[in-house]
């Protein structure tokens, strides 16, 4: 996939120069932080499609955690990362209940 368009630069004047690095910076925290998020949501997945509640409630909070802080950082939208708080969430509950029955 893609990494994304570099930030074209027309004018050599200091203040675009400036925002245009500006924007290549935050491009990369942003990336960084996207990354972060769903390496911790795969990881997730695959505990609970294994069906380990244990290694999936070590991760949860974790995941959720990094969630939040993409919210606050306007990486994800909120209703986007309640999304995916919720559907994570009932899957674990899922697996949970499961292992619970057994």
């Amino acid at each position: 996939m893609a990494q994304g368009q570099p930030t074209k630069i027309k004018k050599k004047k200091k203040s675009v120069l400036k925002r245009a690095a500006q924007s290549r910076q935050r491009a990369e925290v942003n990336r960084a932080n996207r990354t972060r998020v769903r390496t911790l949501m795969r990881r997730l997945r695959t505990a609970i499609t294994a069906g380990d509640p244990t290694a999936a409630g070590n991760l949860l909070s974790p995941t959720m955690s990094a969630i939040d802080q993409a919210i606050t950082k306007g990486v994800l939208h909120e209703n986007t990362g309640n999304r995916y708080k919720s559907r994570l969430t009932l899957a674990f509950n899922g697996i949970k209940a499961k292992a619970a029955a057994k």
